[in-house]
C-alpha cells in the first residue's frame, strides 16, 4: 500500500519522481506529492491521482537533483490535499514520506501535543514528523540521530524517506514491515517501494530488511540498523524487463494480463515440468521435498485471490498426493493461537511476496519451529527471503489490482507441487505422464478460450447493469466461483457472490429472480449431474444461468440463456479454464460501466499494512 520514490543524483529529481509515481500508482491513488530540495523544499502534492498532481502545479518548473515523492493509500486520515504526503516539519528544514501503519499514533500524539507541537492533519504520518522535531529541539541531534530515536519509539509498520533543505546531499531511508528497495546506478541513487520505478535506470538492487535505514549521498551509501549498526549488504540484479512493466498496446494492464496467461504458464513450468523424464523438478524445494513428501498436514495460508488459489490448491494437494490440507486466511492465522504440531508444514502464498498478513503468518510458523515455505511472484520480495525454502511463480509483474495470471499461476505452481508430491506414492507412472502432457497442453487451451473475448464482451454488455450475481461451482472449481465473484466485486462494484452449487438451496436461492445472473460452472467432472440438478433449481425459479461447460457438450444449451465453452482437460486441471471466461467477464462489465479497471475504489494492489 502506498507507493514511495526518492533519487539522488544528477537528473532532473522532478522527472524522475513523477516517472516512478506514475508506475507505483497500482499501490494507491487517493493522492500524491513530491518534495524537491533546491535551495530549500519545494512541496506539491494533491487529492486524486497522479495527473491529478501534475494538472495541479507546473512541475517542469520544479529545479533540483534530489527529492522523493508518494502515492497514498489513505489509512489514517481522508484522502484530502492537506493529508496528501510528503508531509514538512514547521521549520520547513525536512519533508517525509511514509507507508504503513504507527500503531501508537494516538499516544504519541498527546504527548507531543503536551510539549506544545500543533498538528494540521489526521495522519499518524505527521505525529513522525513531529516526533523528530521533538528530538531535534531537545537534543540538537542531527536529523539521522533524531530519526533514530524517533523510530525506537515508534510501534507499527513503515517504510520511510526523508530529505533535508539544509543538506542537499542526503537522502535517508528506513524501513520495517513496508518494503523498500534501493537502486544502485551510475553516481546515482534510487529508492523504491518495489522494482517499478527503478528497472528504467538500472538493475542493481540493495533490499532493505526489517528494521534497517540507509543513508544515501552523492558519493555512495551506507546501509545501518535502526539502532545503528554498520551492515554489509549484497547488490542484486533486478530479473525485470521494463516492456514488462507497460502496457503494450492494450487499454488497461488488466487486459494485458489476462491476455499473458498462456505466455506465464508456460514460463511457470519452464524446465519444471520434464515430460521426457515423467517428473516434476521444483529447484527451490529439492532440499525439502522430503519433509513435504513426509508431512502429517499442510497448512496454507493466503489473502484474497492467493486464498482462492490456495482453496484449489487443497483439492490438488489431497485428491492427488493424498497429503491432508487446510487453508487458513493469513490475517487471521496468528491470532487465533494456531495450533502446530510436528509434522506440519505452513506454506504462505503471496503474489507480492509483501502482504502483511502473510508475512505474519510466514513469522508465527517459523517462532514455532514450524517449517515454512512460499509461493510468490516477486524475487527478491521479503517473503521469499524469510521462507526457509519456496518456488516462484515466473509469471512476469502484475501491474492491475486485481489479480488474473497470477491466479492461474499459483493454480499451476500448486498443481506440480501436488504431482511432485503424488510421484511414487499415489499416482502410477501412467496417471503421471497423463498429468504432465495435459499441462502442456494447457497455454494453447487458454488461447482458445481467449478467442472468444468478443463474445464474452456481448454478454457483458448484457448484464452491466445487474444489482447482483451470484457463481456456483464444485470440487475444485468452487474455489473459481469464489474467484469469479471477487473479480467482479473488486472492479465493477457489482455486489456477487461465490457459493458451492449445493449449497445455494440452503439460503442464496431465495435471492433469485430473473434479475439476478448466475454463473455456474459446469463442466463434466464427477459432480457434473449434480450441478445440472442445480441449475434446475435456479430455472425453475425464473433464474438466468449462465453456464461455463466443456467443448462439444450441448447438453444445456436449451436449459441455460448463455453457454461459454471451455477446451476438456482433467477435473484437477480445470480451473486454469473456467477462471478465464469469469476475468474476461468482470473486465468488460466493468470497461461498459466506465470504472477505472486497472485502480478500482478503494483498493490498493501490494496489502503491507493490517
Amino acid at each position: 500500500m502506498c507507493g514511495i520514490v526518492g533519487y539522488i543524483g544528477e537528473r532532473k529529481a522532478v522527472d524522475v519522481l513523477m516517472g516512478g509515481l506514475k508506475r507505483l500508482e497500482y499501490r494507491g491513488y487517493d493522492s500524491a506529492g513530491v518534495a524537491v530540495v533546491n535551495g530549500g523544499l519545494k512541496i506539491c502534492k494533491k487529492k486524486g491521482k497522479v495527473g491529478d498532481l501534475s494538472e495541479a502545479f507546473d512541475l517542469t518548473l520544479i529545479e533540483g537533483s534530489l527529492g522523493i515523492g508518494h502515492t497514498r493509500w489513505a489509512t489514517h486520515g481522508a484522502p484530502t490535499d492537506v493529508n496528501a504526503h510528503p508531509h514538512s516539519s514547521k521549520s520547513g528544514d525536512f519533508a517525509l514520506v511514509h507507508n504503513g501503519i504507527i500503531e501508537n499514533y494516538a499516544a504519541l500524539r498527546e504527548r507531543l501535543t503536551q510539549n506544545g507541537h500543533e498538528f494540521e492533519t489526521q495522519t499518524d504520518t505527521e505525529v513522525l514528523v513531529r516526533l523528530i522535531e521533538d528530538f531535534q529541539a531537545s537534543s540538537g541531534a542531527c536529523l539521522i540521530e533524531s530519526l533514530q530515536q524517533a523510530l525506537a519509539h515508534v510501534v507499527g509498520t513503515y517504510g520511510l524517506a526523508l530529505v533535508s533543505a539544509q543538506d542537499p546531499d542526503l537522502l535517508i531511508a528506513a524501513r520495517n514491515g513496508s518494503p523498500l528497495i534501493l537502486g544502485v546506478g551510475e553516481n546515482e541513487y534510487f529508492l523504491g517501494s518495489d522494482a517499478a520505478p527503478i528497472v528504467e535506470y538500472t538493475r542493481q538492487v540493495v533490499y532493505l530488511n526489517d528494521g534497517e535505514m540507509v543513508v544515501v549521498r552523492r558519493s555512495g551509501y551506507e546501509v545501518r540498523t535502526i539502532d545503528n549498526v554498520l551492515l554489509d549488504k549484497e547488490v542484486h540484479g533486478l530479473e525485470l524487463d521494463l516492456e514488462e512493466i507497460e502496457k503494450g498496446g492494450f487499454s488497461h494492464f488488466m487486459l494485458k494480463e489476462i491476455f499473458e496467461q498462456p505466455t506465464s504458464l508456460e514460463n511457470a513450468m519452464r524446465g519444471r515440468v520434464r515430460l521426457e523424464e515423467q517428473r516434476i523438478m521444483l529447484g527451490g524445494l529439492l532440499d525439502v521435498m522430503d519433509e513435504l513428501k513426509n508431512a502429517d498436514r499442510i497448512i496454507i495460508c493466503a489473502c484474497g485471490t492467493s486464498w482462492h488459489a490456495a482453496l484449489v490448491g487443497e483439492y490438488l494437494l489431497e485428491g492427488l498426493a493424498r497429503i491432508p490440507v487446510e487453508v487458513e486466511y493469513a490475517s487471521e492465522f496468528r491470532y487465533r493461537q494456531p495450533i502446530l504440531r510436528k509434522g506440519d508444514v505452513v506454506l504462505v502464498i503471496s503474489q507480492s511476496g509483501e502482504t502483511a498478513d502473510t508475512l505474519a503468518a510466514l513469522r508465527e510458523a517459523k517462532s514455532r519451529g514450524t517449517p515454512a515455505f512460499a509461493i510468490c511472484n516477486t524475487v527478491g520480495s521479503t517473503i521469499a527471503r524469510e521462507s526457509d525454502a519456496g518456488v516462484y511463480l515466473h509469471a512476469g509483474p502484475e501491474i492491475g489490482v486485481a489479480s488474473t495470471k497470477s491466479f492461474t499461476a499459483q493454480v499451476m505452481v500448486l498443481t506440480m507441487l501436488a504431482l511432485k508430491l503424488a510421484e511414487g506414492k499415489s499416482l502410477s507412472k501412467e496417471e503421471l505422464d497423463g498429468y504432465l502432457s495435459e499441462l502442456l497442453a494447457l497455454p494453447d487451451k487458454i488461447r482458445r478460450v481467449l478467442d472468444q473475448n468478443d463474445e464474452i464482451k456481448k454478454l457483458a454488455q448484457m448484464h452491466r447493469y445487474a444489482s447482483n450475481f451470484l457463481y456456483l461451482g464444485r470440487g475444485p472449481n468452487f474455489p473459481v466461483a469464489l474467484e469469479g465473484a471477487l473479480k467482479l466485486k473488486e472492479i465493477s462494484y457489482i455486489h456477487a457472490e461465490g457459493y458451492p452449487a449445493a449449497e445455494m438451496k440452503h439460503g442464496p436461492i431465495a435471492l433469485i429472480d430473473e434479475l439476478m445472473p448466475v454463473v455456474f460452472i459446469a463442466i463434466r467432472d464427477s459432480t457434473y449431474e449434480k450441478v445440472v440438478s442445480n441449475i434446475e433449481e435456479v430455472v425453475a425459479r425464473s433464474g438466468y444461468v449462465i453456464a461455463i461447460t466443456d467443448e462439444g457438450n450441448g447438453e444445456l444449451d436449451t436449459l441455460c440463456d448463455h453457454v461459454i465453452r471451455v477446451p476438456k482437460t482433467l477435473e484437477f486441471l480445470s480451473p486454469v479454464l473456467t477462471v478465464l471466461p469469469l476475468q474476461l467477464l468482470s473486465y468488460h462489465i466493468a470497461v461498459l460501466r466506465g470504472c477505472d479497471v486497472d485502480q478500482p475504489r478503494n483498493l490498493a494492489k501490494s496489502v503491507t499494512v493490517e
